[in-house]
């Protein structure tokens, strides 16, 4: 009797995780093969393994009945890291900038809609139906847009489509909405902030000229700053050539001293190429950047320390700098102990060869996990290794 309960226990959970999201495996040539032969569309959840909501999603919603019934019988379903093997030339030919973004893909290999962020179940059900349909995907709705189609409601959604993955695209769309406000709510105002990225945005005029709007729901000091942001976000794409990876530093340091001071630039300009470095891999110079800028951490926030040593504890092997980044993350554990930074401190203290710090970190982030409901598999993985 004992048996049978146990092997219908097993069977019910076989069950239970078989109800979500199937994602094949394979390289995506023969997934793309598989949805051209299948006449179906292939349904892609484009993620990174550091980006908490791509982790509430595979918790939350992939395994979900519901989900796993449409998406499994309409779409082949793909699960790529974009900053991994194949996934990183994906995430250059299909655009993708943030975490998760979720494609639609044809069998000739052509992304038909799009969507992105953490989503509920009915919401993401919808999406993958209106990836479906012709009319209401996004290659339908860019369309329908290129072709004059000017409803308040169709422009604010086909925004929220794109703003983060085709902002250019997303500006103009937002600039014929706004044409035809006489006054913005909260609302308006936050897709005007979102989309006004550079002063060169046909978008930057109209977050000048509705200056007196917006002071009714921000502070001025905070306008001040967003503006100085855009203007600083448009002085560092010009001054970047992404086919040389080089910065034009006279350009930088004569375009902002007009709205910053000379230390604010020169510590402005070195965290960004720190943070490009990063992004290009260039592992030693964004190392030697961050050291410098990071000589007195002191003031900087307990997200940004945990965020830099967990780059370290990704990234980095000299253990000289490891230790730097324990440091770190010792400083954002005092300012603000969670499971974060918790876990990064115990990741740093087994990367160093400090066992005994590294399974009480890992003990401490784990019962922080359990009381703010946050996935500690991974640190219940260390703590066993330990």
């Amino acid at each position: 009797m004992k048996k049978i309960t146990i092997l219908s226990t097993l069977f019910i959970g076989a069950l239970a995780w078989a109800q979500g999201i199937k994602f094949e495996e394979g390289n995506f040539a023969s997934i793309v093969a598989k949805a051209k032969k299948e006449n179906k569309l292939i349904f892609v959840d484009a993620y990174a393994s550091w980006c908490g909501p791509c982790k509430l999603m595979v918790k939350n919603i992939f395994p979900l009945k519901d989900v796993g019934d449409y998406y499994n019988s309409h779409f082949i379903n793909a699960k790529i890291d974009m900053e991994k093997g194949e996934g990183i030339d994906l995430a250059k030919k299909y655009n993708v900038k943030a975490f998760p973004t979720y494609l639609f893909i044809n069998g000739n290999g052509e992304a038909v809609h799009r969507t992105l962020g953490y989503v509920e179940e009915k919401d993401f059900i919808q999406f993958a139906k209106d990836a479906e349909d012709p009319s209401k995907r996004l290659t339908s709705l860019k369309q329908q847009f290129e072709n004059g189609e000017k409803d308040a409601e169709f422009l604010k959604n086909l925004a929220g489509l794109t703003i983060y993955n085709d902002p250019e695209f997303a500006g103009k769309v937002l600039n014929r909405y706004f044409q035809q406000k006489s006054t913005l709510d909260q609302d308006d105002i936050q897709m005007l902030l979102s989309g006004t990225q550079t002063t060169d945005s046909p978008l930057y005029k109209t977050f000048q000229d509705k200056k007196t709007d917006i002071l009714k729901l921000i502070p001025a000091d905070k306008y001040e700053a967003i503006n100085k942001n855009i203007k600083l976000n448009t002085v560092a794409q010009k001054a970047y050539n992404s086919e040389t990876k080089t910065w034009n530093d006279g350009y930088f340091m004569t375009e902002t001293s007009k709205f910053l001071s000379k230390e604010e630039s020169e510590k402005i300009l070195k965290r960004m190429k720190a943070n490009r470095a990063l992004k290009n891999k260039d592992i030693p110079t964004y190392e030697k950047l961050i050291l410098e800028l990071y000589q007195d951490y002191s003031a900087a926030s307990s997200a940004e320390l945990n965020s830099l040593a967990w780059n370290f504890f990704e990234n980095v092997n000299n253990k000289s700098s490891l230790e730097k980044a324990v440091a770190w993350a010792q400083e954002s554990v005092k300012k603000d102990q969670n499971f974060a930074n918790t876990d990064t401190l115990a990741n740093l203290y087994n990367k160093v060869g400090d066992k005994k710090n590294a399974k009480m970190w890992a003990e401490k982030s784990i019962e922080l996990a359990k009381t703010s409901g946050e996935d500690s598999s991974d640190t219940e993985k260390l703590l066993k290794s330990l």
